[in-house]
């Protein structure tokens, strides 16, 4: 690596750890949440050959963005909004601007992101669907996902139809949360209502789900309201979607994924796909792992589809970041 325009941006925050120390860095990663703990935390202890060149780069970037950046004497929120919006537009921005506005006084919320989802699932279970649709409207996608499949099977579409149709949440239902978990999620009455749920929150939320699973609920829906199915369908991100995304952003999920998932990911996939992936592999790297795949012993579907999804999620985490876009195409990124 040369420059640290090379890096990816999970490797830029394990490298910009190491720099700070560890009293610093173990301060930083309090604030964060157990996906990019775990996320920058592997990526830390598989750097290797780091030398003092890489932590300048990255040093030297971090300085100039909190430079251009940081805000002094201004409001927070509006900072916030607005930095946020200017980064990944206003469709994008919206729900993670609430997601942070709420969860910074969210101490509830936070908690269950740390919990395993069985332990979360039991918690819910037996409250009112529309309650168990707004916790699982705050927590991350796959979380939702892992929750909503321990739930009782016959709950599982009205959920989701329940998560697509919803439209903001009043401070007065948020404060509703607080006497399930006894902890404060929300203030003010004015606070405007928040954009969680919708469509692109149920289709996130299928996307994560086991495939049998998933298409169970997808047709009980379909049943109820094929119209609202067919656009959550519409919104849904397949593993065969990655031959949409233009090279370079291919380039930059194969930095994030392991040889043994794509190994897993590409069986039984269409030749155009594998090819996609190929041809933005080094010529070595390609030649291995068609070796590999001629080779390999009969896997279990579902160990596939986990590895598919695995994929996927580091595919739209870094669409959401704005590293790539998933439709390819548009005007190059600068």
């Amino acid at each position: 690596m040369e420059d640290s325009s090379e890096y990816s941006q999970s490797e830029k925050a394990a490298l910009l750890l190491l720099a700070l120390g560890q009293e610093k860095a173990a301060t930083i990663l309090k604030h964060l949440g157990p996906k990019e703990v775990q996320l920058v935390g592997s990526i830390m202890a598989s750097l290797q050959n780091i030398t003092g060149e890489m932590m300048d780069d990255v040093l030297e970037e971090f300085i100039t963005v909190c430079k251009s950046q940081t805000a002094v004497g201004v409001d927070s929120d509006g900072y916030i909004r607005e930095m946020l919006t200017s980064a990944l537009g206003s469709d994008v921005a919206g729900g993670v601007i609430d997601r942070i506005l709420l969860g910074r006084n969210s101490k509830g919320i936070e908690q269950l992101k740390w919990m395993d989802s069985r332990a979360v699932a039991d918690l819910i279970r037996l409250e009112h669907p529309q309650i168990i649709t707004i916790i699982l409207s705050l927590l991350d996608p796959d979380q939702s996902a892992e929750v909503l499949s321990l739930l009782p099977t016959n709950t599982h579409s009205d959920l989701l139809m329940r998560i697509a149709t919803l439209d903001g949440v009043q401070p007065a239902a948020l404060r509703e949360l607080d006497s399930i978990m006894e902890k404060q999620l929300t203030g003010s009455d004015n606070v405007q209502a928040s954009v969680i749920g919708g469509i692109d929150a149920a289709a996130s939320i299928l996307n994560y789900l086991e495939g049998s699973i998933s298409e169970t609920v997808l047709d009980d829906v379909t049943d109820t309201d094929a119209e609202l199915s067919q656009k959550i369908q519409d919104k849904m991100f397949v593993f065969p979607d990655l031959i949409n995304i233009d090279d370079r952003g291919v380039q930059v999920i194969l930095r994030e994924v392991s040889t043994d998932q794509l190994l897993l990911a590409l069986r039984g996939v269409e030749d155009k796909l594998k090819e996609k992936i190929f041809n933005n592999m080094s010529k070595r790297a390609s030649e291995m792992l068609k070796d590999d795949l001629e080779a390999a012993p009969p896997t279990k579907l579902s160990d596939v589809e986990q590895a598919q999804k695995d994929i996927l999620g580091v595919a739209k985490k870094l669409a959401d970041s704005g590293e790539i876009m998933l439709g390819g195409g548009g005007d190059e990124l600068v």
